[in-house]
């Protein structure tokens, strides 16, 4: 029997990562821009001699490589727009905002490239510095729900807009949903049925959509003469349960007609008034927000609400970032939310004699 035997080995030596633009940076204390100009030898930026020679030293040290793509881009700037989010690939409204922005980046010859961070700090920063190594036109920040974000660092070394959120300190471009105009325009699709009681279920979360909802409910109660009520106005989670739990309090009310936050808490209305036997929309009449189709188009009957325009959102920020759509460096675009009319309103019913 012949029997193998194997040479003993010393263990493979771990590989060293590779060098990044980010390493180069923090080695030479200057920004992943001004370390990018120089690996990349980019003539037109002001740098001084002494820090172009500074880089240059930690680039030989460290044995710094260009990305090759980013060097025969160098010339003419890169058809590349970056594109973070913290979540927005695994949200109810997968994936359309990168689809608009991605439609829009195709028709002016971009190429999207896309980051999904899940919130992680370092896997952002990551991701900006790898759109930055690759000379990327700029870079659209967004949030997966729209709200206030702080603007990392790295993002202010490039071009750049927000979209579904802004910056609390309102010093960047930002493309938003316009919450205000949404509210109204759900508040403005039952009083037009002839609904003059109507009860407006918000969140409990604190967001510029509790606020600006809220404020065009009351616009569209003042633009057709009736009072404001505070007692109209419910807090509930801003989920089926919080719906369903705000049944008791609408029927105590007695109003004909609810505009919901948002439409998972008008599926759990849906589901609360069903059980103590009312029909929707004639016992009383829902408008819901967000066009949540995997809810409002399957609901009986089809929920009438009010879409948040995603695609929109993507598409405008792109605009903004080429130039195509002018705006100041610190302007917050609103963009209009539309409305989606189904069979969950209609007048109400007279009055029997």
């Amino acid at each position: 029997m012949h029997t193998m035997t194997h040479e003993s080995k010393e263990p493979p030596k771990p590989r060293r990562h590779a060098v990044t633009l980010h390493d180069i940076a923090k080695a030479a204390g200057v920004s992943v821009a001004t370390a990018s100009f120089v690996a990349n030898g980019k003539r037109d930026v002001r740098l001084t001699d002494e820090t172009r020679e500074r880089v240059q030293r930690v680039i030989d040290e460290l044995g710094y490589r260009p990305n090759a793509m980013a060097k025969n881009l160098v010339s003419g700037g890169s058809k590349f727009i970056g594109l973070v989010a913290d979540a927005i690939a695994t949200t109810p409204f997968a994936g359309q905002i990168i689809h608009g922005a991605q439609d829009e980046a195709w028709k002016h010859g971009y190429v999207l490239l896309v980051a999904n961070t899940e919130g992680n700090e370092p896997a952002e920063r990551e991701a900006i510095t790898m759109m930055l190594e690759h000379q990327v036109r700029g870079i659209l920040y967004s949030t997966w729900f729209h709200r206030a974000a702080d603007v990392p660092e790295a993002l202010r070394e490039t071009d750049f807009v927000m979209v579904n959120c802004f910056s609390p300190s309102l010093d960047s471009r930002a493309v938003v949903p316009d919450e205000v105009q949404g509210g109204r325009t759900a508040t403005d699709m039952l009083l037009a049925e002839g609904h003059r009681r109507v009860a407006f279920i918000n969140t409990t979360a604190i967001a510029p959509a509790r606020v600006g909802r809220l404020e065009g409910y009351q616009a569209a109660l003042a633009a057709a003469g009736i009072d404001f009520d505070p007692a109209l106005v419910l807090d509930a989670q801003p989920d089926q349960e919080g719906g369903f739990d705000a049944v008791e309090s609408i029927l105590r009310l007695g109003v004909n007609a609810v505009f919901c936050h948002n439409d998972r808490v008008a599926m759990g209305l849906y589901d609360g008034l069903r059980a103590r036997g009312l029909a929707i929309p004639d016992d009383i009449a829902i408008v819901g927000f967000d066009n949540q189709e995997v809810i409002s188009a399957h609901l009986r009957p089809p929920l009438s609400t009010v879409q948040l325009p995603h695609y929109e959102l993507g598409a405008a920020g792109v605009r903004m970032l080429l130039g195509i759509d002018e705006a100041a460096p610190d302007e917050l675009r609103r963009i209009a939310c539309p409305p989606v009319a189904r069979q969950s309103t209609s007048a109400p019913r007279p009055v029997q004699p």
